[in-house]
């Protein structure tokens, strides 16, 4: 009778399935000392997974806001003149059409745009305020500011006309007291003294300060003329990319595209990515992740911690069902099994009322944005959230992995028991 008993319970696959979802469902509240640890358990696994997904949700969401900020005002590479400095009173590139039509045929290459750049002191009647006039012609991509217009429209580029059009930002608006239609003086420090008038185009707004107070967009051959360069120098080519994570790799393409060669002035030129000219921005981004790691180990952790004291507790409080099972022939590994089986009904009851809670938590303040934040300090008016599908189900497998691989050693403790002892103690 002993080995047939054991070799049913070594050959039939469901039953420690079985066993453990009759203890977990057809006992569970009887055992007045597991009901706390139970209890505790499955808050540790709610909450850990609730804070994880809104902290992943937010440094993923905080990051593509803030970075396509920066992006959409300086792009994802630039190439200019060699000798040039990271300033706007910038030495020309002329580019040929071959270099252009090769950076426009590189993979992840989304647009090549051709901009110039010119500082300036813009004067009203009851105030005056320094800007970067950035000169852009057809091949410019508006999306970015068509997103932030709050007024006006974007400019249109005219082959056969120059326009006086200018897109600012609602910041140096309120300043100038600017309106859409309003026309404006700006003075330019050449030799002699330059003076052009504009008419607001359009007014945008972003959360980036540093940028709205600064640039003025208009037609680039405003700055062409006013730095008496020709209708093919520019300050600087920006590159858009298709995908973020590829910026480096394209610009390494970028580079070899580039290197060695020079335009009709003979200068040679430069690559860089963003993440090169605004380093402190992407620095400060790159630690968000290591704040996300640290959360999410530390959650893990603690989930874990707690679910290990609920299982010590569920194959205490079981020790004569264990003995029972150990002399009618069952395996230690497949009484081990059962506690496992147990365990994860509790993880998974966790897990359930931790997703609710953390995806109603995203959605409310997606729709809602209910917690605000300092612009001025963040780069966002309120905690920005992003349901990515991807990191959900990542974080969901990997704490239902960790959680079990944790709890396979506790569960150890149940070779330990002696069925003789265990049925004469009851």
């Amino acid at each position: 009778m002993h080995i047939r008993l054991k070799v049913y319970f070594c050959g039939c696959m469901k039953l420690e399935y079985f066993i453990a979802k009759r203890l977990h469902f057809k006992g569970e509240g009887q055992q007045r000392m597991s009901r706390p640890a139970v209890r505790i358990a499955m808050l540790s696994i709610a909450v850990g997974i609730a804070v994880m997904l809104v902290a992943v949700s937010i440094v993923v969401a905080f990051k593509q806001e803030v970075s396509n900020q920066v992006i959409g005002f300086g792009s994802h590479i630039q190439v200019s003149n060699y000798g040039s400095s990271n300033n706007y009173e910038t030495e020309p590139i002329a580019p040929s059409d071959s270099i252009l039509t090769i950076l426009r045929s590189l993979p992840h290459v989304e647009c090549v745009q051709e901009v110039a750049t010119k500082p300036g002191i813009v004067k009203t009647d009851d105030n005056f305020h320094g800007v970067v006039l950035k000169g852009v012609n057809s091949s410019f991509d508006w999306q970015f500011f068509k997103r932030n217009l709050v007024a006006g429209d974007t400019l249109v580029y005219k082959d056969t006309a120059l326009t006086n059009d200018v897109l600012i930002s609602q910041a140096v608006a309120n300043l100038l007291h600017l309106e859409v239609d309003d026309r404006f003086l700006t003075y330019f420090i050449t030799d002699p003294v330059r003076v052009r008038r504009f008419t607001v185009r359009g007014i945008y707004q972003t959360t980036f300060a540093d940028y709205d107070n600064l640039f003025l967009i208009t037609d680039i051959r405003h700055v062409q003329a006013l730095n008496l360069w020709d209708s093919t120098q520019m300050s600087q080519l920006e590159i858009l990319v298709d995908d973020f994570s590829k910026v480096d790799d394209v610009e390494k393409a970028v580079f070899r595209s580039i290197a060695n060669r020079y335009d009709k002035e003979g200068t040679f030129y430069q690559s860089h990515t963003i993440k090169e000219l605004v380093p402190r921005v992407f620095e400060w981004l790159d630690m968000l992740d290591i704040n996300a790691r640290i959360i999410l180990i530390l959650m893990l952790l603690v989930a874990g911690f707690n679910m290990i004291s609920g299982l010590l507790i569920l194959i205490l409080e079981r020790t004569n069902t264990i003995g029972i099972l150990k002399a009618m022939g069952a395996y230690n590994w497949s009484i081990r099994k059962i506690f496992l089986y147990q365990s994860l009904f509790l993880i998974g009851k966790g897990m359930f009322w931790g997703n609710i809670i953390g995806v109603s938590l995203i959605l409310i303040q997606y729709f809602t944005h209910i917690i605000p934040l300092d612009a001025s300090m963040y780069y966002v008016n309120y905690v920005p959230v992003s349901l990515n599908i991807l990191y959900w189900f990542l974080i969901n497998i990997g704490t239902v992995v960790l959680s079990l691989a944790m709890l396979i050693l506790p569960s150890y403790l149940i070779t330990r028991i002696m069925p003789a002892a265990t049925i004469r103690f009851d």
